[in-house]
C-alpha cells in the first residue's frame, strides 16, 4: 500500500493469533512467508512490538516489522508511512487447505473499508498481488525473460529453462516469469472499468515505488529492472474515483 504522508518504510505480519477453522486451527503467522525477515537490516527476531504507536514506521526495536493490529492503530493516528507491505493473517490469506475465499474476502475488504474512511485515502493506491501458481491451470504460457539453467530450474527439461530472446542470468534457478496472477489496483486514481494489458510481475509493484520515490533499481540482475510498469492503471488528470465500500461477509456494497 502506498500513500503520501512520510517517506518511510513499514513491513507486516500476522496477528500472532490463532484462527479457527472447519479443519482445525492454524497459527496467524507463518515464518517462511515473511522475506523481510530474512534480512538484517529488517529482521525483528524475537518479534519485538513498536516501543508506542508513534514509532511505527521508525527505526527502533521493532525494526519495522509489526502485527496487523500496528498497521491499523498507525492509520487511525493519521501517520501511515508512506509505503507499507500488508500479509494477512494465515487464515485469511486465501491458501489452500488452511484458508478460504470468504476468509480472504473479509480481510481485504475490512481493510480497504479501513482505508477508504481515512483522510490519506485521497493519496492512497492500494495494489493487491498473489503469490504462488494460480492452480496450474492458465492455458497463455508465460514468455520466458530470464534463462537459466540449474537442479532447480525444469519448464523445457529437466534443469532446463531456455529461450532465444531470454536474457541469460548470472544467477541460476531464478526461470521466469511463471504463471499468471492476478494484480488488482485499487485507488481513487485507479481507471475504472479497465484491464491494463501490459506485462508487468510483481517486481512491477517495487518499480512502481522506485519510480515514485526516486530510489533507483536494485540492480544485480533483479527482475524490477524489465519489469512493466503499472502507470496505465492510473488516471491523474479524470476526477477521482469515489469511496465504495463493501459488506465483509457477502462482498455487496453497504
Amino acid at each position: 500500500m502506498c500513500g503520501a504522508t512520510h517517506n518511510i518504510g513499514l513491513i507486516l505480519g500476522g496477528t500472532g493469533k490463532t484462527g479457527a477453522l472447519p479443519f482445525g486451527t492454524k497459527p496467524d503467522y507463518v515464518p517462511h512467508h515473511e522475506p523481510f525477515m530474512y534480512y538484517p537490516s529488517t529482521a525483528n527476531p524475537r518479534h519485538l512490538p513498536p516501543s508506542s504507536v508513534d514509532k511505527i514506521g521508525q527505526t527502533d526495536q521493532a525494526n519495522h516489522q509489526y502485527d496487523i493490529s500496528d498497521f491499523s492503530a498507525a492509520a487511525d493516528a493519521g501517520h501511515l508511512p508512506a509505503v507499507s507491505f500488508l500479509k494477512a493473517p494465515a487464515f485469511q490469506d486465501g491458501h489452500p487447505f488452511y484458508s478460504d475465499p470468504l476468509d480472504e474476502q473479509q480481510f481485504l475488504v475490512e481493510t480497504l473499508n479501513h482505508l477508504q474512511r481515512l483522510a490519506e485515502w485521497k493519496n492512497t493506491a492500494v495494489i493487491i498481488s498473489y503469490d504462488d501458481s494460480d492452480g496450474w491451470y492458465d492455458h497463455q504460457a508465460s514468455p520466458i525473460v530470464i534463462a537459466s539453467a540449474s537442479a532447480e530450474d525444469g519448464l523445457n527439461g529437466p534443469g532446463v529453462c531456455t529461450d532465444p530472446k531470454a536474457q541469460p542470468s548470472r544467477y541460476q534457478g531464478r526461470c521466469g516469469y511463471g504463471p499468471r496472477l492476478s494484480l488488482l489496483v485499487v485507488s481513487p486514481y485507479a481507471r475504472a472499468n479497465f484491464v491494463d494489458h501490459t506485462l508487468t510481475d510483481q517486481t512491477s509493484i517495487l518499480r512502481f515505488i522506485e519510480d515514485n520515490w526516486s530510489t533507483g533499481r536494485i540492480g544485480d540482475d533483479s527482475y524490477d529492472s524489465r519489469a512493466g510498469a503499472l502507470s496505465a492503471m492510473f488516471d491523474f488528470t479524470s476526477p477521482a474515483q469515489p469511496t465504495l465500500l463493501l459488506n465483509p461477509q457477502t462482498g455487496n456494497t453497504q
